[in-house]
């Protein structure tokens, strides 16, 4: 089978994509304004791709995927890249940063969910980022006038996310970051009865804190439980789930499992498909939900 590249920007606001996705071959480039971060699960990296990028990539950075998380690609070919970079991605800006292993500060598979929180979020809304890595969904609602809590238990994310912040010329005041637990934040926030009118779930496939564990294709619903307590009436949550082995059928029961545990109703539901560069691998399952 050979690769193809899916070498157009989605749209003119965009120079952020998956210009190579190929999971017959287990070979996967992001484009960024012409840089390209390049993945396999080869331990050499494949010369077949330089084809590919000739004309097209300024820059080809790889990384074999079965290496320890904080290995950096290296340079294959093209300009050096010396330091983090900026992109645009749906109109907004974030830094890159090639340096950073296994993923460089931006997820593309997530570039519709990005939008649709902006689209979503209004100005005044209190909107929860969980699992909130470089604070891209956080970014988007804020954009738009949104109150925005960013979780996550690394600092070094947490500040990424205000130099993403800062990008887009947003004013941290106003805006919170929560280092730690999500699980733990969760629950606090339900005891000080703060709520949100919005909730970003974008947990990692599995992660351990003190003795407790979580996998996503087994606690999905009492994931969803703890973010009802938080979640105001008539609030919206975007679920995702980052994994094959959870169908997208068992994905929404889990779901709307936990939310019924907290004696809430579902008003209404969409599970939109991937960005179609991505061309049906549908590893990444995604529901949109507004709830009673």
């Amino acid at each position: 089978m050979r690769s193809t590249l899916n070498s157009q920007p989605p749209t003119l606001d965009t120079k952020a994509w998956r210009i190579l996705h190929d999971a017959r071959e287990e070979r996967w480039a992001d484009h960024f304004d012409g840089r390209w971060f390049v993945q396999t699960r080869e331990a050499r990296f494949p010369e077949a791709l330089l084809a590919l990028a000739e004309g097209v990539a300024e820059s080809v950075y790889w990384r074999p995927r079965d290496k320890a998380a904080a290995t950096a690609p290296v340079r294959i070919t093209g300009a050096e890249v010396d330091g983090p970079f900026t992109v645009l991605e749906n109109g907004a800006r974030f830094r890159i940063d090639f340096g950073a292993g296994y993923s460089c500060g931006l997820f593309t598979d997530q570039r519709l969910n990005r939008r649709w929180v902006r689209e979503v979020a209004k100005p005044g809304d209190r909107v929860l980022n969980t699992f909130a890595y470089t604070g891209g969904f956080s970014v988007m609602a804020a954009l738009v006038g949104a109150e925005t809590t960013t979780a996550d238990l690394s600092p070094h994310y947490l500040d990424w996310t205000w130099e993403n912040f800062s990008l887009n010329g947003l004013d941290r005041s106003g805006h919170h970051g929560a280092k730690g637990d999500v699980f733990g934040w969760l629950r606090t926030f339900a005891r000080q009865g703060r709520t949100f009118h919005g909730v970003v779930l974008d947990p990692p496939t599995f992660s351990r804190s003190g003795k407790d564990t979580f996998r996503t294709d087994r606690d999905y619903a009492s994931l969803a439980a703890l973010a009802m307590a938080v979640l105001e009436p008539g609030g919206w949550l975007l679920c995702c789930a980052n994994t094959h082995r959870l169908g997208a059928d068992s994905f929404q029961r889990e779901v709307f499992a936990g939310i019924r545990e907290r004696k809430r109703g579902v008003v209404s539901c969409e599970a939109p498909p991937m960005p179609p560069e991505f061309g049906g691998d549908g590893y990444l399952k995604t529901l949109r939900i507004v709830v009673e």
